[in-house]
């Protein structure tokens, strides 16, 4: 199943974003700690690489994230130029107080009363922007909710002296790619749930879930893990909660609920859907994938090219 989810206020505030980034020193951008890249928008990066605005990346819900792909993620973040990461949960206000002195460090030049500090936080829907802006600014500036695309327009906020910040509507991008990058921010609630099928996003994350943590799946729910897999996960939680239809059949789509509930509240453990390494190999498969389609449409029109040129000659 491959997810797009792009409704029209998302690309009314592309373009407004990248207006703002005009006049942007530093660009904070917040991404999902338990699937960084896959919630990194592609879009983001164009715009502040065009304008060559340094980032800073916020791996947030570390807490509910693998520890040792964390730290992954931060190594290869900052190996990139101009770019610093740093892990932290938007709940903790020790974390929190760290970022005007960290955006600081990657703006060296501004911050003064002649020059003062103007960034712009950016970030894919519910990954937790609105829940950072008031904790940096102690008080409730922007809408939390648990639906994704809460927030619909910029606001523009004084982060005390000489810094400002602009708050930005998450946004998705037009297409996305992988279609496994679809899956992890629909099992992440990134994505609006008009656009996704829950069984099959739930499937998906518990093939991912028995292949990189099992012992964390027969935890929770108690299962036999012998010779299991993804649909196996889903209909035994529905066995072991009891979740039944009229008539006696595994309420499948509530197991599925469940399942998602359970990886996006924590209370499966620590879980990272992907890390560098399984990055490069998805993007990889993906590169060989569309190559062979480029094959497979060359050769076709070679066929057709060739049957036409026999028509000619035989008319």
């Amino acid at each position: 199943m491959s997810i797009q989810w792009f409704p029209g206020h998302m690309n009314a505030a592309r373009k407004k974003a990248a207006e703002t980034m005009e006049v942007t020193d530093l660009v904070i951008e917040v991404l999902d700690a338990r699937l960084p890249q896959a919630s990194c928008n592609p879009m983001v990066e164009q715009l502040r690489l065009h304008r060559q605005r340094p980032c800073l990346k916020l791996l947030n819900k570390s807490d509910l994230a693998d520890p040792a792909a964390t730290q992954a993620w931060i190594a290869y973040y900052n190996s990139q130029p101009n770019v610093r990461a740093v892990a932290l949960s938007c709940k903790n206000p020790a974390d929190v107080a760290k970022i005007p002195a960290l955006c600081l460090s990657l703006a060296p030049h501004r911050g003064v009363p002649t020059k003062p500090l103007r960034m712009m936080i950016m970030g894919i829907p519910n990954v937790g922007k609105s829940t950072l802006m008031n904790a940096l600014l102690k008080k409730r500036v922007a809408k939390v909710g648990d639906e994704p695309a809460v927030t619909k327009s910029q606001q523009r906020l004084y982060l005390g002296k000489n810094m400002t910040l602009t708050d930005t509507p998450g946004m998705l991008w037009p297409k996305i790619e992988l279609i496994g990058d679809g899956l992890m921010l629909a099992a992440s609630h990134a994505v609006g749930t008009n656009a996704v099928i829950e069984e099959e996003v739930a499937t998906f994350l518990a093939e991912l879930l028995l292949a990189r943590y099992p012992q964390l799946v027969a935890a929770r729910y108690k299962l036999n893990m012998e010779h299991i897999d993804g649909v196996g996960v889903i209909e035994g939680i529905a066995e072991r909660r009891g979740f039944r239809l009229k008539g006696g059949d595994s309420d499948f789509e509530k197991a599925a609920h469940t399942l998602l509930l359970d990886y996006r509240s924590g209370a499966l453990g620590r879980i990272s859907l992907e890390t560098p390494e399984t990055r490069q190999v998805a993007l990889a498969a993906h590169q060989q994938q569309q190559q062979d389609k480029a094959q497979r449409t060359a050769a076709l029109a070679a066929e057709k090219a060739a049957a036409a040129a026999i028509g000619k000659r035989g008319s």
